[in-house]
Formats: C-alpha cells, sequence, structure tokens
C-alpha cells in the first residue's frame, strides 16, 4: 500500500462522531494537497474494506457530492444520526461540523 494510501485510511478512521473533513483537507492532511479526487478513489475503493465512515466526507464547500440520490440520503441520514444538521441541498455547515486534526488546521479548502 502506497503511504499516502494508508495515511488517507488513517485520517478518515480518525474522524469523530459528528463531525466531517472535506476530500481537499484529508488529502492536505495526508501529504498531497492536490490530491483530493486519490481521496474519492481511496474513499469508492476501501470503504467497505477498511469499514471506513465515508458519510463523514464531504466536499469542499460544505456539500455531499454524491450524485446517486440514495448513496446522498445514505449520507444524510448517516450524518443526522450523529448529530450533524445537513441544511437543503445536502450542506454542512464547515465552520460547525469540521473535523481539524492538528495535521491540517492550517490548511482550509
Amino acid at each position: 500500500m502506497q503511504p499516502f494510501t494508508a495515511r488517507t485510511i488513517e485520517i478518515i478512521s480518525a474522524i469523530p462522531q459528528g463531525k466531517v473533513m472535506t476530500y481537499g483537507q484529508i488529502a492536505a492532511a495526508a501529504g498531497s494537497p492536490r490530491a483530493a479526487r486519490q481521496v474519492v478513489r481511496i474513499l469508492h475503493s476501501m470503504s467497505g474494506k477498511y469499514n471506513l465512515p465515508w458519510y463523514r466526507v464531504v466536499n469542499g464547500k460544505g456539500e455531499i457530492a454524491l450524485q446517486e440520490e440514495a448513496a446522498a440520503q445514505e449520507q444524510t441520514w448517516n450524518l443526522e444520526a450523529e448529530g450533524v444538521e445537513v441544511l437543503p441541498g445536502g450542506r454542512i455547515d464547515l465552520d460547525r461540523y469540521q473535523h481539524r486534526p492538528e495535521s491540517s488546521k492550517n490548511y482550509n479548502p
């Protein structure tokens, strides 16, 4: 496994309940700020294998990025079950719910 992939899995696994991180924020914390799309690929291919809380990851605008309606609804339900308020349009208030681990505090996409 590549170091970036391993670090990305570690970061996603550590997002606490009731918090979210952005794809870009995770990429930066894993050492490659321009690799947000790679974070998407890792989530898509490894969420099941590593039991990742995929639903705690949103786009840089704080929006649910999933296009498939059923998957977006599942993400909304999971977040709401953890106390995250999902606003109309699948938007999450990043000022309120964004997790900022020490390694990414200086990066705010």
